[in-house]
């Protein structure tokens, strides 16, 4: 699955430039993502990465191939004023035009949450109610900024 392979470097590799529009344009327009942040389908995969990357103002982005439908990638990046060096794992699924179908990524979260959230993160990172909070906040985010966007494009 040549294609495949090369689907995963575009996308890893408009993710380290901060190119949303070329993140978003690697996936297909049922895609679905899923990690521990964020359950998302459709338009709402493309906007996350655009969301992501304009917000992300020192991400830096490390990836690797793991076989022809999946990758290891680190992401680092400033969350609420903390450090964060994320390690991900990335399964996928393509549609005919070699397009991501289905992502899911998978990561530490109690680690992630140590990082990213400070004492909060290490008081409460390993139980499920604090990765509840974080998807239901990842998702208002994302709606905020959608609206956002909206409103500057249509002004």
């Amino acid at each position: 699955m040549p294609e495949a392979a090369e689907t995963i470097r575009s996308l890893y590799e408009a993710l380290a430039r901060r190119d949303g529009e070329a993140a978003a344009a690697c996936y297909a327009p049922d895609a679905t993502f899923r990690d521990a942040a964020f359950r998302l389908s459709g338009a709402d995969v493309g906007d996350m990465w655009r969301m992501l990357t304009e917000r992300g103002k020192d991400l830096r982005i490390d990836y690797r191939l793991v076989g022809d439908d999946a990758a290891e990638w680190t992401a680092d990046y400033t969350f609420q004023g903390h450090p964060v060096h994320n390690v991900i794992h990335s399964t996928f699924e393509f549609d005919d035009a070699g397009r991501i179908k289905r992502q899911v990524d998978t990561f530490d979260f109690p680690t992630w949450a140590r990082q990213a959230l400070g004492w909060k993160g290490r008081l409460l990172g390993r139980f499920t109610l604090l990765q509840a909070a974080v998807q239901k906040g990842s998702a208002a985010s994302l709606s905020r900024w959608q609206r956002r966007r909206a409103d500057r494009q249509s002004a």
